[in-house]
């Protein structure tokens, strides 16, 4: 089994922010896949469904993003998964608009949803997918720069990000996250 999560906070005001971006990467697989998030425990919201032939679930805690482990330590315990089991899928400051990375493991490097699910699970050995929503260019500060929405030409890239993390994601369940490494990198 694996379980995919995407970090985000819950509520409308935060929807289509940057801080966001594993939320709209997990809504966007629900929907390719058919998997419904229809389930609520957990701190989350959460659907479970098959994915080239391997039991999946999809989750977005509903913890807010400093809290996320919370949620990711429940259902880990509740399914018997391992860290190795999961793909924690977050935004990056430190990528460009637009670009993914996948790491099998490593710190949490600033972001407070990952440094939570790290400290709940006691582990760096976490795969994750980091998707770069770049820097601000002026004086703004990061908190309000990760918590505003993409401008309009900015919102078009992500979109196609977003699909880019989705097909990704796909290939890391049907064949591993060296060959999704390979190909997204």
């Amino acid at each position: 089994m694996k379980l995919i999560v995407g970090l985000g906070n819950p509520g409308s005001e935060y929807e289509r922010t940057r801080h966001n971006a594993g939320f709209m990467v997990i809504d966007h697989l629900a929907q390719k896949t058919g998997i419904k998030l229809n389930k609520t425990s957990h701190f989350s919201h959460w659907g479970r469904g098959t994915i080239a032939g391997e039991q999946v679930v999809l989750l977005k805690p509903q913890t807010y993003m400093n809290l996320s482990g919370n949620a990711v330590a429940s259902i880990s315990r509740w399914y018997k998964l391992s860290p190795a089991d999961l793909l924690i899928i977050y935004d990056d400051l430190d990528l460009p608009l637009g670009k993914l990375r996948f790491r099998e493991q490593g710190g949490a490097g600033g972001h407070r949803g990952l440094d939570s699910i790290i400290s709940q699970l006691g582990t760096q050995k976490i795969p994750r997918l980091r998707i770069g929503i770049g820097r601000p260019q002026d004086k703004m500060e990061v908190v309000d720069y990760v918590l505003s929405p993409f401008t309009p030409d900015e919102k078009e890239q992500f979109d196609l990000v977003v699909r880019k993390a989705a097909e990704a994601v796909l290939v890391l369940i049907e064949s591993g996250i060296g060959k999704a490494m390979n190909k997204y990198n």
